[in-house]
């Protein structure tokens, strides 16, 4: 019998199942209140309109294409409201500038495979998205923490030499993170900007949520300060990464790149060899949707969506003992909890799926160096207010209890 692991590649031993993935079977389960899943809430996809637009692919003259192979780079149509929808966001860009991926998590793939040999680092935050180590971690690379105005760019050059390669790139997301839900500040998106330059690497903007404010105003991207800075796209160092699947709907799989060119031809590249194009017929659909109701789809989301952080907040506030800690976010799906120190995530979800029938996600899978036991990510997203107020009343109390046997 053949020993698989005998031929696999070395890569493969950095790949990990996702936590999150496995604790979204717990969504199947009626007795559960799930706090788990960073995905959208389904009762609000705007599901009659893509209805609409299907039927109108087929009833008129475009099935054809729609149901045929087609260019790497993307419909057109779509490159072009991106394009238009981009300059609302300060980014000056042309359609030569972007490129359909099959959701978000393929351009992080992309961009690892793109950068990274292995024993070059990856500055990330600690806490980062769970995926985009997921994404890297095939490539082989190491992880520095991205500290924001705390280091020099020689530290960070200094350590990677010391790993055995080079830095290659900071990635973060830049508007109501995955996972803590917080905003990096004007102040530090410069900061990145700097710290890039003096490196003379790459700067990847996640903005997976950037339309998902709440509260506040609207921060530029870190793009759109790379382009104030270099003067146009073509000279900037930024590669933003986008998504449709938290506004209109995750099934279809449409995300998308935003760079200068030369970065947008080597990741056509990468997709012939990969899939060849994304889906022609979902991104058909996705640009008759956006170009109809992306303005109002999001304006009822965010409507709904911060009703559901602002219950969530109201019962941690209510319910966590004086020895929690946690964000409040001005957007997106997640609040981040620092436990007591020396309480561990994991056990604590062990505890709570089978006393309280509370889920959450533990929050070391989010660390690169899995560090932070003793914090855990809230998604707000999938709940009702009223499933909200329970779920925290449970696991307040079974937090509660943990601390009062720790001490």
């Amino acid at each position: 019998m053949l020993d698989w692991n005998e031929v696999f590649a070395t890569r493969s031993s950095r790949m990990r199942a996702s936590e999150i993935r496995e604790l979204l079977k717990l969504l199947d389960k009626p007795d559960i209140i799930s706090f788990a899943g960073g995905i959208p809430d389904p009762a609000l996809f705007p599901k009659d309109a893509f209805q609409q637009a299907y039927a109108e692919i087929f009833a008129g003259g475009q099935s054809t294409a729609a149901l045929q192979y087609s260019v790497s780079e993307g419909y057109m149509p779509l490159r072009q409201w991106l394009c238009d929808e981009m300059g609302r966001l300060g980014i000056d860009c042309g359609v030569d500038n972007i490129f359909i991926t099959s959701g978000s998590q393929q351009a992080l793939d992309y961009l690892g495979k793109l950068f990274l040999s292995p024993g070059d680092t990856a500055i990330v935050t600690w806490p980062t998205y769970l995926g985009a180590l997921q994404a890297f971690n095939a490539y082989e690379p190491t992880y520095d923490q991205l500290s924001f105005g705390n280091r020099t760019p020689e530290s960070y050059r200094a350590a990677a030499e010391a790993a055995g390669g080079r830095v290659k790139f900071a990635y973060l997301s830049s508007d109501f993170s995955n996972p803590t839900g917080e905003t990096v500040s004007l102040e530090e998106r410069q900061q990145v900007l700097s710290l890039a330059t003096e490196l003379d690497i790459a700067v990847i903007e996640d903005a997976a949520y950037q339309h998902l404010r709440y509260d506040g105003t609207g921060m530029r991207s870190i793009l759109a300060l790379d382009i104030e800075r270099a003067g146009s796209i073509e000279a900037t160092r930024t590669i933003y990464c986008g998504s449709f699947s938290k506004t209109l709907a995750p099934g279809l799989r449409v995300g998308f790149v935003v760079a200068a060119t030369p970065v947008i031809r080597k990741l056509v590249l990468m997709k012939q060899a990969a899939d060849l194009h994304s889906s022609s017929i979902n991104q058909m659909a996705v640009a008759t949707v956006a170009e109809r109701h992306f303005s109002a789809q999001v304006e009822k989301i965010r409507s709904i969506y911060s009703a559901r952080r602002d219950a969530m907040l109201a019962a941690l506030a209510v319910h966590m003992p004086p020895s929690t800690s946690w964000t409040r976010p001005d957007g997106g799906m997640f609040i981040w909890v620092t436990l007591p120190a020396g309480m561990d995530g994991a056990t604590l979800l062990a505890r709570s799926i089978e006393t309280e029938k509370v889920a959450f996600v533990p929050g070391q899978a989010f660390f690169a160096d899995k560090s932070g036991a003793n914090t855990l990510r809230l998604s707000f997203s999938c709940a009702s207010e009223e499933m909200i107020a329970e779920g925290i009343l449970r696991l307040g109390r079974l937090i509660a209890k943990a601390s009062q046997k720790a001490a």
